[in-house]
């Protein structure tokens, strides 16, 4: 049996009006929470008991959704445009800064103007000055020259130096033109910081002074004062050395003539028949073979009161006799004969021990 009225069996029935409404605020909440961030919103609160509260409507709400679709609501968007309209009628008329307007000239450029820059020093005052005249024959009507100071960190064509500044001259429609000059303090005062316009000659004109550093930083150096160890200061010659001291020479001795030399004094011809004495050893070298050919064996040493009893240097070794050295007893001297040397006791012989007791 169709029914000509309400729904279909199994549908759940039309939607009433409140149905529809609870369905819109749901849709709503989810949708606040998704844009609207509540840790921004001014007028939500939370109580002690867990509730949620609108500090503006004045309304209690048992979560969050249920707050959001409160703000979303005629009451509280009818709160709202009244609080905005009661803060702006209260709020106190702030006059508004006036703002210059300059209106930026768009001229061409006619290119650079003529100068000349004269140098100058002021022998009482010890100050330079720099005078600059500057020519600008075709410059507008009724317009006069400008001119400022720039620091060198303000410009970008050069690299910043901080020794160094910009004085720039302006005037329409020439180009714009600086000069570099010494960072050093300008003396502004009247007689000697001048700009002077001449319109019947075009020509504009600069005095500028620049005041005298401090004494102190004029001042010469000393000269630097060597050190008690004998180094100089860095960066100062070095000081010649002296001389050194020489000592007298030796005096010669007795028995020389005046003028001879004692560095090598002449030897006298060997006693006859005494053999040639031998070639010095030398410094690491072997020692001089003996005639034999083989060096004989030592004796064993005597057995007495000490090891160098009766030693006798040249019948051990078998060595020759050595002469002794040249220029003592035996040495031959001006004006005297040749003398012959004996021989020392004991030298070359043997000497017989006494038997043991």
């Amino acid at each position: 049996m169709d029914r000509d009225w309400g729904s279909k069996p199994g549908s759940g029935g039309a939607a009433s009006a409140q149905n529809e409404a609870i369905d819109r605020r749901e849709r709503l909440r989810r949708l606040a929470l998704e844009t609207i961030d509540l840790a921004k919103d001014p007028y939500f609160m939370r109580n002690h008991l867990g509730s949620y509260e609108c500090k503006l409507c004045l309304t209690l709400h048992n979560n969050e959704g249920n707050y959001l679709a409160h703000t979303q609501g005629k009451r509280h968007q009818t709160n709202l445009a009244k609080r905005a309209a009661r803060e702006a009628k209260e709020a106190p008329v702030q006059p508004q800064p006036h703002k210059r307007k300059v209106a930026l000239r768009k001229s061409v450029k006619i290119g650079r103007p003529g100068y000349r820059v004269t140098k100058q020093f002021d022998p009482e005052t010890k100050q330079r000055s720099l005078l600059f005249q500057i020519e600008y024959p075709e410059i507008e009507d009724n317009a006069k020259p400008r001119h400022r100071f720039m620091s060198s960190f303000e410009q970008r064509v050069q690299s910043c130096d901080k020794r160094y500044q910009y004085l720039l001259f302006a005037a329409e429609p020439y180009e714009i033109i600086a000069f570099k000059v010494p960072s050093t303090e300008i003396d502004k005062s009247t007689p000697k910081f001048f700009s002077h316009w001449d319109p019947d000659s075009k020509m504009f004109t600069l005095q500028l002074y620049f005041k005298v550093k401090p004494p102190e930083a004029n001042k010469p150096q000393a000269a630097p004062v060597p050190a008690s160890n004998g180094t100089a200061a860095p960066g100062a010659p070095p000081r010649p050395l002296p001389p050194p001291p020489q000592a007298p020479p030796p005096p010669p001795p007795q028995g020389l003539p005046p003028g001879a030399s004692i560095a090598n004094p002449p030897r006298g011809p060997p006693p006859p028949g005494s053999a040639p004495p031998p070639p010095p050893p030398t410094a690491n070298g072997p020692r001089p073979m003996p005639p034999g050919g083989t060096l004989p064996v030592p004796p064993p040493p005597p057995v007495g009161s000490g090891t160098m009893a009766n030693f006798t240097p040249g019948a051990q070794l078998g060595r020759p006799l050595m002469m002794p050295p040249q220029g003592f007893p035996g040495q031959q001297l001006p004006g005297q004969g040749a003398r012959s040397v004996p021989p020392p006791p004991n030298m070359g012989q043997q000497v017989p021990r006494p038997p043991m007791p």
